[in-house]
């Protein structure tokens, strides 16, 4: 496995895989490995979605005391994936990292807490995985509005199909941080 460092906390996975014409194998985690850069590895809920092409989802957090940590991967299909350091004493504060993440890649990022994340499906039936490091609470979400004009993130879509939720999410600009 290579991690590389994207921004403090937030590292992108690149797993080795092992193909044949049998098809392919690699190791989708390795707790050590993560440890060993310095990543939380107390995993405690594992989710998946499924969507079509032009799916926005995000960008979401979860408030302290329940902030969460996140370790994402694509089973089937390809997103742009969106990670916004919203963290107010960070360096890198309103800064983002977009990655593709697909099938064919098996690129893999971690989210530390602090972060607001998203993503755009870029193909039909896409499946996108994630463990988290706490469990989902509905009353500590959080969320940036996808299109934040002071953001300018390049999601190279006009008219994603988002929920009522997200539309309703706030401009950056207007956005007080918990972190």
């Amino acid at each position: 496995m290579q991690i590389e460092s994207l921004l403090t906390g937030l590292y992108l996975i690149k797993p080795k895989v092992f193909e044949d014409h049998r098809g392919h194998f690699f190791e989708s985690f390795r707790e050590d490995v993560l440890k060993e850069n310095g990543v939380e590895t107390n995993f405690v809920q594992d989710n998946q979605s499924l969507s079509q092409k032009g799916i926005l989802r995000g960008l979401h957090f979860q408030t302290p005391p329940f902030a969460q940590g996140k370790f994402v991967r694509v089973i089937k299909g390809a997103v742009l994936d969106v990670a916004l350091d919203i963290r107010k004493d960070s360096d890198t504060y309103g800064e983002f990292v977009c990655v593709e993440l697909t099938e064919k890649n098996y690129n893999m990022l971690y989210i530390p807490p602090g972060f607001a994340h998203g993503f755009l499906t870029l193909e039909d039936n896409t499946i996108f995985a994630y463990k988290c490091t706490d469990y989902y609470h509905p009353e500590a979400e959080g969320g940036v509005l996808w299109n934040s004009p002071e953001l300018n993130i390049p999601w190279n879509i006009e008219n994603p199909v988002l929920s009522a939720k997200d539309i309703a999410l706030p401009n950056f600009s207007e956005f007080v941080s918990p972190f």
